[in-house]
């Protein structure tokens, strides 16, 4: 079993669930054959570098799977054939690979994926009660100038002018 990559480009007026249609379909034909998904990427709408077939945007498609190189040949051939596809390349990342190994690979970053989560949303929580108790104490901390709607500048503006006009009185 091979790893590749394949990055697929969809005609910009075709809907999501068109989409999804494609990308079932191209991951059914790799595990029809034996092979593993092991990531599917929706990169989203993009502007093109040039025009693909008259078109100036297009959705792009990233899969990561171990497969066999007539599944390959399989998903080239439906995206020939599919008007949807606007563009598709794909790359062999390595000449063999342990599908065993590689399904190892996947449970364990999802699992480090899910404490990394788990790790943020608990050190959010102190954070936002630290940062509401600060924004109380900088409330109860006001000043009388503040509250009644001068600011330090305007007082201080108001100091600076009182001494000139004495000077000039002079």
């Amino acid at each position: 079993m091979r790893r590749y990559e394949t990055i697929f480009i969809v005609r910009p007026n075709i809907a999501e669930d068109e989409i999804d249609a494609v990308i079932n379909k191209t991951s059914s034909i790799i595990e029809g054959d034996g092979g593993i998904i092991i990531r599917i990427d929706k990169w989203g709408l993009k502007k093109l570098a040039y025009l693909i077939k008259k078109e100036s945007q297009g959705y792009y498609v990233y899969l990561d799977y171990a497969g066999v190189p007539a599944s390959v040949s399989e998903i080239e051939r439906i995206f020939r054939i599919d008007d949807k596809v606007l563009k598709y390349l794909t790359i062999k990342l390595a000449d063999s690979c342990d599908p065993e190994a590689i399904k190892e690979e996947l449970a364990s970053a999802e699992a480090a994926q899910t404490l990394a989560e788990d790790e943020v949303k608990e050190e959010a929580s102190p954070a936002e009660a630290a940062k509401t108790t600060t924004e109380d104490e900088a409330k109860e901390d006001e000043s009388p100038s503040e509250t009644s709607g001068i600011s330090a500048e305007d007082e201080a503006k108001e100091e600076e002018e009182s001494p000139s006009e004495e000077k000039q009185a002079d």
